[in-house]
C-alpha cells in the first residue's frame, strides 16, 4: 500500500484526479479501523496531515468556516463552542481525549455513518459542506451530501475541504443514548434546536436511519414533537438494540431536548 503526503490542497487534488481510488486519511479514527479488521486494503492512502488549507476555522461572512481536519477537541473549545454549542455538546462524547484530539470533522462527513455524532448538529443549524477537486469547488447542504449508510455525494476526485455554518444563536443541544457516555457507538443521538424567531423546532436523529435525519415542526405543535421525531426514525434491530428501543429512547430525548431549550 502506497502513502501519498501532499504538502498543499491543489497538490492533494491533483493526485485525487490522478489516482481516485487513493483514501483519504487525516486523523485516521475510522480509516484505520478498517484496515486493521481487513475491511478494506485500497492501493493507497492520501495523508491529508500536511495540508494546512484544512486546517481550524475562521468567521467568514456573519458565519463560520470549519476546516475539514477540525478536531472534536478543537470544536469543543471556546470561542466555537460557544457559536455552535450542539457540536460541542456531541464532540465531548466521541470516544477517548486521543481520538478526539485525532478525529475531524471531514472523517466524519467522509465517512457518512448515520451514527457519525457531528452529524445531528451540523444538520439543525443548516450546515453546508464546501467539496472541491481539480474541476472546481461546490456547496451542498449537508441532507443532500449524506446519501445513505457511508455513501456521500463526493465524486471519485473530490475531497471534503470545509463546512460552512451560520450559527442561529438559538438555545439547542445534543444528546446521545449508549451504554455509556463517550467511548460508544450511540444507540440513537438527537440534536435539537428551538428558534422562537421562527416559530419552529428542528431535530436532526442520528443512528436511527440510514442516514441522520431532520425534522422540523411549528413550535406550538411542542407537545406533540417527540413522538414526531419517533415516528420519523426508521430504526432497525440489531446486537446493540431494538428498533422499539429506538424509538422510545428518541421520544424521551426529544422531550428532554425541547425541555431543556425552551427552558433556555
Amino acid at each position: 500500500m502506497e502513502v501519498l503526503t501532499p504538502r498543499t490542497l491543489d497538490e492533494a487534488l491533483g493526485i485525487m484526479a490522478d489516482a481516485p481510488g487513493a483514501v483519504p486519511i487525516q486523523g485516521g479514527t475510522d480509516v484505520m479501523v478498517e484496515l486493521n479488521f481487513d475491511r478494506a486494503r485500497p492501493e493507497a492512502l492520501l495523508n491529508l496531515n500536511e495540508v494546512a488549507e484544512l486546517r481550524g476555522w475562521s468567521r467568514e461572512n456573519g458565519g463560520v468556516r470549519l476546516g475539514a481536519a477540525l478536531t472534536y477537541t478543537e470544536a469543543m473549545a471556546a470561542p466555537l463552542a460557544a457559536l455552535l454549542p450542539a457540536l460541542a455538546e456531541a464532540a465531548r462524547t466521541v470516544g477517548s481525549p486521543q481520538i478526539r484530539n485525532r478525529g475531524t470533522i471531514g472523517g466524519n462527513l467522509g465517512t457518512a455513518s448515520p451514527a457519525g455524532d457531528a452529524l445531528p448538529p451540523l444538520l439543525v443549524e443548516g450546515a453546508e459542506v464546501e467539496v472541491a477537486s481539480v474541476r472546481g469547488a461546490r456547496r451542498l447542504p449537508l441532507a443532500e451530501f449524506l446519501l445513505g449508510v457511508k455513501r456521500n455525494a463526493l465524486e471519485p476526485d473530490e475531497l471534503v475541504v470545509a463546512v460552512h455554518v451560520a450559527p442561529s444563536g438559538r438555545p439547542q443541544t445534543f444528546m446521545k443514548v449508549g451504554p455509556r457516555n463517550a467511548m460508544v457507538i450511540a444507540l440513537v443521538s438527537l440534536a435539537i434546536l428551538a428558534d422562537r424567531e421562527r416559530g419552529e423546532i428542528r431535530a436532526a436523529i442520528g443512528s436511527a436511519a440510514p442516514v441522520a435525519t431532520l425534522v422540523t415542526a411549528p413550535l406550538a405543535a411542542a407537545a406533540g414533537f417527540p413522538e414526531l421525531v419517533a415516528a420519523t426514525a426508521s430504526p432497525i434491530d440489531d446486537v446493540r438494540g431494538t428498533a422499539e428501543y429506538r424509538r422510545h429512547a428518541l421520544r424521551v430525548l426529544a422531550a428532554r431536548g425541547l425541555e431543556r431549550c425552551l427552558a433556555a
